[in-house]
């Protein structure tokens, strides 16, 4: 409904903001990274938004880019993940950086996020799993690929197949598979041969 506003930073005060636009102050709850970037009291700011309506009330958020707004509205479509934990997310987290945690599947560093917890980090990690590569710079994406490769072969190997069996499975999986799922995948194919 409303995916943009510009007007006059009017207030600031962590994670709200206060924008005039034409004499109407619209209040924007925005993730830290976004405050950290506005400009000054009184100065000119857009930024796209995300409007939501729940039975408590009327709700309007603000991101300074595309990445930040689209990483919000995949994090609201996880069961269990509100507007306040996604704010929470992206404030504790640059978009490449939840990208990066999703491709390596770093519960890790989801956890350092206050309120998110190791539960609620698995759930993050395998509703995302390939929702936000396009945030990833290339060189990023492949190494998490190459990664994922090297520790799937690695547990093949540590599961007692010896090297040409651990890498005819591999030649059987897609080129950018997750380790869990490559492990899944090798041992169905070792298990047929």
């Amino acid at each position: 409904m409303i995916g943009r506003i510009t007007g006059t930073l009017a207030a600031k005060n962590p994670p709200q903001i206060l924008v005039d636009v034409g004499g109407v102050g619209y209040e924007l709850d925005v993730p830290m990274s976004t405050f950290y970037n506005l400009p000054a009291l009184g100065e000119k700011v857009t930024l796209l938004t995300h409007f939501a309506v729940r039975e408590d009330g009327h709700f309007l958020y603000g991101f300074g880019g595309e990445e930040e707004r689209f990483a919000f509205r995949q994090l609201l479509k996880i069961s269990g993940v509100g507007a306040r934990t996604a704010l929470a997310v992206l404030s504790g987290l640059s978009v490449a950086d939840l990208a990066k945690a999703v491709a390596m599947q770093e519960a890790g560093r989801l956890t350092k996020v206050p309120g998110i917890g190791k539960k609620t980090a698995e759930r993050l990690l395998l509703e995302l799993k390939g929702k936000l590569a396009d945030a990833l710079p290339a060189g990023v994406a492949a190494a998490a690929a190459g990664d994922a490769r090297h520790d799937v072969l690695n547990a093949l190997l540590a599961l007692g197949y010896n090297e040409r069996e651990a890498q005819a499975a591999m030649k059987g999986l897609p080129a950018d598979v997750g380790t869990s799922d490559g492990i899944r995948q090798a041992l169905k194919l070792l298990s047929r041969a």
